[in-house]
């Protein structure tokens, strides 16, 4: 339901608004003060939708249209606006507000109330006391042989949509146990297996408490914090990344700029880091880039491993669960770190220190070559720039890292770390779902499924998409040597034609182009996607945790630009039932050629669980590229001066 409410029916406990000065920024997109979201916070109040129940889900930045952010120019005035998500705290139900800053009114209201809010931080803290203190899951824990219930660690998880009589028209929470044997020890090296609660958030009651039989509790320690970690390793000698004429990169509040890049940066609640208005030696090439969905479904059927199918940015909001950063250890080199701001469920501002942290790298060779007829080289060493930040999610960090590099590129890294989630099983007998890595503690099989929106401007906002596939010239007087082989590109014109999956055999790309702009050679400028990392899904698609992720069955999807298509599996995914993403969004099948466009890219990580993964797993990486197709006229670092790095040495490598 939406409802466009007037100042005087939105404001209407108020005095007249007297309209306060807009906020002088440096560029219209970047994020809300901790000022602004209180000021937000105290207009929504004035006029809660439910009362002394009303509660605040997220609070951020309402994004200008793109034609004031195109209009800007520094020392502009621009009007400031909040998109602010509230919630009952004791029925279900979500209404959407859009709250004039300036004018001081709620300028616009849409109410869900069938939907559910993301669960919060603090429900997340709150469970464990919850689930401790019911009857039935003590009586569980104490057929284990626990009666410690202090000991008791609890994780909560997303219940999903599964029809289970009960839990109609309630907002859910799922939960596993496992046992800390002492203070700071690794309790996922011992798993309560099939004892799980379920958890009211609007009541603050177990409803049900599931039982599914007793499986012994693994009892071997196995540690990661230097307290319990004997080590024999000789510590190793330092690498040290100075850089004593100072960093290359300017920052004025959130917008960066460095060598010919510049950018905004952005964070909210739900998707965390957020870039805009990207540019190359002033040449427009995203609007808008970020992560918007991440979905990790697990391989097991059996006791309550059905549920665990958790969206940790739809269902969750990772920008909340964000590290506050140290020097040397998460970020090494010289670092700029940047704050970040959002707001508590009562609306007061959060913020969380260093969540950012931005620095440059080097990155190898860049480009060469040596004439050995003349036997003179050319070299030039490559470097990008980092922008980064890190979120624990229960038991995983992700780790998300945006490069630029100095040839034009970008590429968006997650490296996944932390512990693998634990069941328990007779030791030996792990079952087909998973692999032991401790005796009788197993890791299952899951996958980890992100999405990227990426809100393309390649010289501007009217572009097309490319399907690029290679094919052998069929065997005949066009390929007399069997050696013919070309590339074909095709034109995606709707949506309908632009949900696509990755095809090896024909080394499928996808590139976005400007066909209105044109390089030396007469063809359209472009940026390739470069999609190494696509996952089968095996989740079926019309099962009820597939119904939810429909975005995971192709690769890249396109579509046409609007600003209110933001999530790729719908704005509320918490019990959701899988409407209002992408799948829904290509219905109406809109014309995708020569005009403002959004590629949605699908990637993840295919997770066969080893031994190596406990007790804490290192980094696994996946990601992408976007690489400059016929953007330039020729090789863009060409003209980058030579160096040599007077600081390296030659190794004097001890002999044995």
């Amino acid at each position: 339901m939406t409802v466009v409410l007037t100042p005087q029916a939105c404001c209407a406990s108020q005095a007249t608004p007297v309209p306060a000065p807009s906020l002088k920024v440096s560029h219209p997109l970047q994020p809300l003060t901790s000022a602004e979201i209180a000021k937000a916070a105290e207009i929504v109040r004035a006029a809660a939708p439910y009362g002394d129940d009303t509660r605040f889900e997220t609070i951020e930045l309402m994004e200008p249209d793109k034609a004031s952010v195109r209009a800007f120019k520094p020392g502009d005035v621009i009007p400031r606006a909040a998109r602010v998500n509230v919630f009952s705290a004791t029925a279900i139900g979500v209404s959407r507000l859009v709250v004039s800053l300036d004018s001081r009114q709620i300028v616009s209201r849409q109410d869900f109330p069938t939907m559910r809010p993301m669960i919060q931080l603090e429900q997340f803290l709150a469970i464990e006391g919850i689930v401790r203190q019911d009857p039935d899951f003590i009586a569980g824990c104490a057929k284990r042989g626990i009666t410690d219930m202090s000991k008791v660690c609890i994780d909560p998880w997303s219940a999903g949509n599964f029809g289970i009589p009960g839990e109609e028209g309630r907002q859910l929470c799922h939960v596993f146990a496992w046992l800390r044997l002492r203070e700071n020890e690794n309790f996922y090296a011992h798993p309560i297996e099939g004892l799980n609660a379920v958890i009211d958030l609007n009541s603050w009651e177990v409803i049900r408490v599931d039982d599914y039989g007793v499986v012994p509790v693994p009892m071997t320690e196995a540690n990661y914090e230097r307290d319990f970690v004997k080590t024999t390793r000789k510590p190793l000698k330092p690498i040290n990344v100075t850089q004593p004429e100072g960093v290359n990169f300017v920052i004025e509040d959130r917008k960066l700029t460095w060598d010919r890049w510049s950018f905004v940066i952005g964070f909210n609640a739900r998707e965390s880091l957020t870039l805009h208005d990207i540019h190359f030696d002033g040449r427009p090439i995203l609007h808008r880039a970020s992560l918007v969905e991440m979905v990790v479904p697990y391989g097991s059927p059996e006791n309550g491993h059905f549920r665990k199918h958790v969206f940790d940015i739809g269902e969750y909001g990772i920008g909340k669960l964000a590290n506050s950063l140290k020097l040397g250890c998460d970020c090494l080199g010289a670092i700029e770190y940047l704050d970040v701001e959002m707001n508590m469920m009562d609306g007061a501002p959060l913020t969380i220190e260093k969540a950012i942290c931005i620095h440059e790298e080097d990155a190898g060779l860049l480009w060469k070559h040596w004439d050995f007829r003349t036997e003179r080289a050319e070299v030039r060493r490559a470097r990008k720039l980092v922008v980064s930040t890190i979120c624990t999610v229960g038991n995983y960090e992700y780790a998300l890292y945006w490069y630029f590099f100095l040839d034009g590129s970008i590429e968006f890294e997650m490296k996944a770390t932390g512990i693998i989630n634990t069941v328990a099983c007779i030791p030996g007998q792990p079952g087909k779902y998973g692999r032991e890595v401790l005796p009788g503690v197993v890791g299952q099989i899951h996958q980890h499924i992100f999405c990227a929106r990426l809100d393309m401007a390649v010289d501007g906002d009217a572009n097309s998409v490319v399907e690029c596939n290679t094919y052998a010239e069929p065997d005949g007087p066009a390929n007399p040597y069997g050696n013919a082989f070309f590339e074909e590109e095709t034109v995606l014109k709707r949506e309908s034609e632009a949900a696509r999956r990755a095809n090896a055999p024909s080394q499928r790309y996808w590139k976005v182009i400007n066909p209105n702009k044109l390089n030396y050679a007469g063809t359209p400028v472009g940026y390739k996607l470069e999609s190494g990392n696509c996952v089968t899904p095996f989740v079926r698609p019309d099962s009820p945790s597939g119904r939810r992720a429909g975005f995971v069955q192709n690769h890249l999807w396109v579509t046409a630009y609007n600003g209110e298509e933001r999530f790729p599996a719908g704005d509320y995914m918490n019990h959701s039932t899988g409407a209002g993403g992408l799948p829904d969004f290509i219905k109406q099948d809109r014309p995708i050629e020569n005009t403002d466009i959004v590629l949605w890219h699908v990637f993840g990580l295919h997770h066969p669980v080893r031994i190596e993964d406990f007790p804490v797993q290192p980094c696994v990486t996946t990601g992408f590229k976007l690489m400059p197709a016929n953007f330039f006229n020729g090789n863009p670092c060409i003209d980058l001066p030579p160096e040599t790095n007077e600081a390296s040495c030659c190794a004097h490598a001890q002999t044995a």
